[in-house]
């Protein structure tokens, strides 16, 4: 489903990622880990194709993102659910209107579009806050809104940068627990985070990286703690 083989990308300051070589299978959950810096968030943007390789190749659904076309960008993202840690909303639209903004930006037609919104708000416990604006959402609520509109397409992964950075305690087991249930319905997680508790209190795969290469993957090492190194 995404395959990094010996994946290279550099910026004008210096290289982000070396060597990276990585299978993530259909269905998996896979946290990235590593201090700021270490070439987590280039990894994802690698996966929805807002980066392109520099050298290697990556391959996400069929789709090799160093030869992307304009025409198959928005065919990729499709596919793709991504929340960040800002959570990207538009304050002057409702929980509502911020999700079925991601379907109509898609071409999706008009009539489909409030059921399905209505089916993701739900699943993420905001029903009761469709109508409200995001400035009247606690973080918790804002970052459930935010991963309602990566859901609505139907995605077969999603991509989630830090999605419990901004969050307290009690807003990050709840938002935890959300991107859990997700996967366990067969959609792919992949997960950057600095939370080590997070990744502690699971057995998922863990991928650490470090100065742009992978140097712990407890899905290779199999048998190893996986919270091995991660100090």
């Amino acid at each position: 489903m995404i395959r990094f083989a010996s994946v290279y990308k550099d910026y004008p300051k210096g290289a982000a990622l070396k060597n990276v070589s990585l299978h993530i299978a259909k269905g998996e959950f896979v946290f990235l880990t590593g201090h700021s810096g270490a070439g987590k968030s280039t990894i994802l943007k690698l996966v929805y194709g807002e980066l392109r390789p520099t050298a290697g190749d990556v391959r996400v659904s069929g789709f090799s993102i160093g030869d992307l076309s304009p025409h198959d960008l928005p065919r990729l993202r499709r596919r793709l659910g991504v929340v960040f840690q800002d959570f990207r909303l538009l304050d002057d639209r409702t929980a509502e209107e911020n999700v079925a903004f991601a379907m109509e930006v898609t071409g999706a037609r008009a009539d489909s579009i409030p059921a399905k919104v209505m089916r993701v708000l739900t699943q993420v416990g905001l029903a009761a806050k469709a109508s409200a604006y995001p400035p009247e959402l606690s973080g918790g609520e804002q970052q459930r809104v935010a991963i309602a509109r990566a859901l609505v397409n139907d995605p077969t992964i999603l991509v989630a940068d830090e999605p419990t950075g901004n969050l307290d305690e009690r807003a990050t087991r709840g938002v935890f627990q959300l991107i859990r249930e997700i996967n366990a319905g067969g959609t792919a997680v992949v997960m950057a985070t600095h939370d080590l508790d997070l990744v502690r209190q699971t057995t998922y795969r863990t991928v650490e990286l470090r100065e742009g290469g992978v140097v712990f993957d407890s899905g290779v090492d199999e048998g190893s703690d996986t919270t091995e190194g991660l100090e």
